[in-house]
């Protein structure tokens, strides 16, 4: 207890994060406590005597492909006849039902490891130091450390004042997909199980114990195996090798460097912890090392894969119609760049598999992603207007975009960005098929999620979800084709975009439609339709006085239909929303709602927690999306750099008095630091990273400011200043 607040008062003092703390007893696993390097994932969680430590692996799945996702009529065009001629049976039967019926493809849990103390030795509170990734569990009169080594790729626990028996628990879910029971063995300090999977694929987990006379030490690891089961020597060889003396120190620089990225420090406790619980997440859930390696991207779950007897809730999958480009969005903003890179590189890397769905699935050449996918890039089928819809790949290619906009990296432009981005083009150029106006439209259209699976959600093409990405690739692609000077691929680009209709508008309202004569009528979960809003930005209160009547009536109708089917993230991505059109009060006041929808953890759990009525969800099926889009909320309303124009404080409430913040990344590689007091900004920063013409609008509000290291200039609201790589300037009120 004493060192727990010697560690928030540290945390006080430097600015650093909180340390989580939950009392006694923890008896969920989502309410455990998450730590991880990437690829190991472990939840800290427990009760009474026992000490539970729930284990998962990115890379554990089973891939098997169901047998209706490999007949011969899978596809777009089958999937385009029947939603013309119906049966309406058949077509659920062929594209949703086998994702309801067959358990797998699916995110595989990985085991336990349960520590059992002697009778009166009870668990009292657990705490995680942000900081260091540090599990601190205090017993009576037990006291037991936790980390998943930055380094090493491996789970070690030290119990102090006590020798607890140790065991491990095979995954019982399985079961489920057919599996044989796992295989089990150990020595005197070593025990492990093997669980046979399938396509010759297992995964191993072994424990070795090391005791002395104040205490044990277990090294646990999780492997996942390739071809025929390892001996019982290479197990026990995994986790009874000799650390480096350094190791804790070593781990303790790596989350060091991670949290020297960026800092953001709010007056609001509560969501200053969401704040730094989404930083910490990033570090412990998706890396990437220097050669561009790493564990897997975060699925629904991340690292966390559910341990409570069943399959991960929406088979952990990943969800490109939301959850992925969300989960990713704040990243980039926070400086933990590489972060991202782990979901790019993924992306990246499975090219082929995405142009032979491109070929396969929809006939065209190019590449597209499922909408619903495995890990390896399959399609996984579901609710086919939204799991098979192409454009959710233009929301992907906005993460590389987005990469190359705030890095300013060209080789990742010239190599990845563009290459990933065009052939995503070229197979959406390639359904897009010519009306009577000769305007180009989609053979098949929905917004996602709306009208969930009903015949309605077949919508006219092309719903404003759909135009909205296509309208933002191809001049997204324009713009890229451009900065490498392919002046004939930009013309190309640019065509296609003249071909496209504008965005389809209400006229009884002025706000943005799900389609032609579908407005926005009832309370949804899913903001689709205003994808152009955010994150797209296609239209903004600075476009003009049109589009700041579109954006603020859309806005307005959402918010007419209540919140009664909104989840967790609905009110963390509307904050974003309310910033970003600048209503700073009404986007706080959401953010602090969606602080209803976490757990004791922080976990986003989709549902309404708190039985105050802000939504008719009450389920608890946890996802990472909704802390993500919270911590991006934060960033929209300290720091926007759309359209080419840093904004400092644009959306902070008034309520948010005393706000600071150091080294957040805008676009256009610039790291800005700014200091806010009593209501008023009275310091900005501003440091290059690759140079060039800043234009900052005017954080002082006309007030007399001093220019630190480079000349300013002024013209209207915005001031201008030349930096070169690795310079800066700094802006004080007078």
């Amino acid at each position: 207890m004493l060192e727990r607040l010697c560690l928030a008062l540290a945390a006080q003092a430097s600015h650093a994060p909180a340390p989580l703390v939950l009392s006694a007893p923890v008896s969920r696993w989502d309410d455990g406590l998450p730590l991880g390097d990437g690829a190991l994932g472990v939840l800290v969680w427990g009760e009474g005597r026992t000490l539970r430590f729930s284990l998962d692996r990115g890379d554990l799945w089973d891939e098997r492909t169901p047998q209706t996702l490999q007949r011969k009529d899978w596809t777009y065009a089958r999937m385009k006849e029947l939603v013309a001629h119906g049966p309406q049976q058949e077509l659920h039967e062929l594209f949703d039902v086998p994702y309801d019926t067959v358990a797998y493809p699916t995110k595989l849990p990985g085991g336990r490891l349960e520590l059992e103390f002697v009778e009166g030795c009870e668990v009292r509170e657990f705490a995680l130091d942000l900081r260091t990734a540090e599990a601190l569990v205090e017993l009576s009169p037990a006291r037991v450390t936790a980390r998943v080594d930055a380094h090493a790729g491996v789970l070690i626990v030290r119990v102090d004042s006590g020798q607890p028996v140790a065991k491990l628990v095979a995954p019982a879910a399985v079961k489920q997909l057919g599996y044989e029971p796992a295989l089990v063995g150990g020595a005197a300090t070593v025990q492990w199980f093997v669980q046979p999977a399938t396509d010759s694929m297992s995964y191993a987990v072994a424990c070795a114990e090391q005791r002395d006379p104040s205490g044990v030490t277990f090294t646990l690891s999780v492997e996942r195996i390739v071809g025929e089961p390892q001996s019982a020597d290479w197990m026990s060889e995994r986790v009874a090798r000799r650390l480096p003396q350094d190791a804790r120190q070593q781990h303790a620089a790596w989350w060091s460097r991670h949290w020297s990225a960026s800092s953001v420090r709010l007056p609001d406790a509560e969501v200053q912890r969401q704040y730094d619980l989404a930083r910490y997440l990033y570090g412990a859930g998706s890396r990437v090392d220097q050669l561009g390696h790493g564990g897997a991207p975060i699925a629904l779950q991340g690292l966390w894969t559910a341990d409570s007897g069943g399959l991960p809730p929406w088979k952990g999958d990943y969800h490109n119609d939301l959850n992925t480009q969300t989960t990713y969005g704040a990243q980039l903003t926070m400086g933990h760049a590489q972060a991202g890179l782990c979901f790019l590189a993924h992306l990246d890397a499975l090219t082929p598999r995405f142009e032979r769905f491109a070929r396969d699935f929809y006939g065209v050449r190019g590449l597209v992603v499922p909408g619903v996918m495995t890990l390896g890039g399959r399609a996984m089928g579901g609710w086919g207007q939204y799991s098979l819809s192409p454009t959710n790949t233009a929301w992907l290619a906005f993460l590389f975009d987005e990469h190359w906009r705030y890095t300013q990296d060209r080789e990742f432009l010239a190599r990845t960005a563009y290459p990933w981005c065009s052939r995503a083009g070229s197979a959406l150029a390639a359904l897009l098929e010519p009306a009577d106006s000769g305007a180009l439209r989609l053979p098949l259209s929905s917004s996602p999620e709306m009208f969930d699976n009903s015949q309605r959600s077949w919508l006219a093409p092309n719903s404003n979800y759909d135009q909205s990405l296509l309208r933002w690739l191809f001049g997204a692609l324009a713009r890229q084709a451009e900065e490498l000077e392919r002046k004939d691929d930009a013309t190309r680009w640019r065509a296609l975009l003249e071909r496209l209709e504008p965005l389809d508008i209400d006229a009884a309202t002025g706000a943005l439609t799900i389609a032609r004569s579908v407005p926005y009528a009832e309370s949804h979960r899913h903001f689709s339709h205003a994808l152009a809003l955010h994150p797209l930005g296609l239209v903004s209160v600075e476009g003009g006085e049109a589009e700041r009547k579109l954006v603020d009536a859309t806005l307005d109708a959402i918010l007419a239909h209540g919140t009664d089917w909104w989840t967790g993230y609905s009110f963390s991505w509307m904050a974003c929303m309310l910033a970003r059109a600048g209503r700073a009060d009404a986007a706080l006041a959401h953010l602090e709602i969606y602080l209803a929808f976490t757990g004791r953890n922080g976990f986003h759990l989709n549902g309404d927690q708190s039985g105050q009525g802000h939504s008719k969800f009450t389920y608890r099926p946890f996802t990472l999306e909704g802390n993500m889009l919270a911590a991006q909320a934060v960033h929209e309303m300290l720091l926007q750099s759309w359209g080419g124009v840093v904004r400092v404080f644009p959306a902070t409430s008034a309520r948010w008095q005393d706000v600071e913040f150091e080294s957040l990344r805008a676009e256009g590689a610039l790291r800005v630091s700014a200091t806010r007091r009593a209501g008023r900004t009275t310091r900005v920063k501003l440091h290059a990273e690759r140079g060039g013409r800043v234009r900052l609008r005017d954080p002082f509000g006309g007030a007399a400011f001093d220019a630190l290291g480079a000349p300013v200039s002024r013209s209207g609201n915005d001031l201008f200043v030349e930096l070169a790589s690795g310079a800066g300037v700094e802006l004080r009120r007078r």
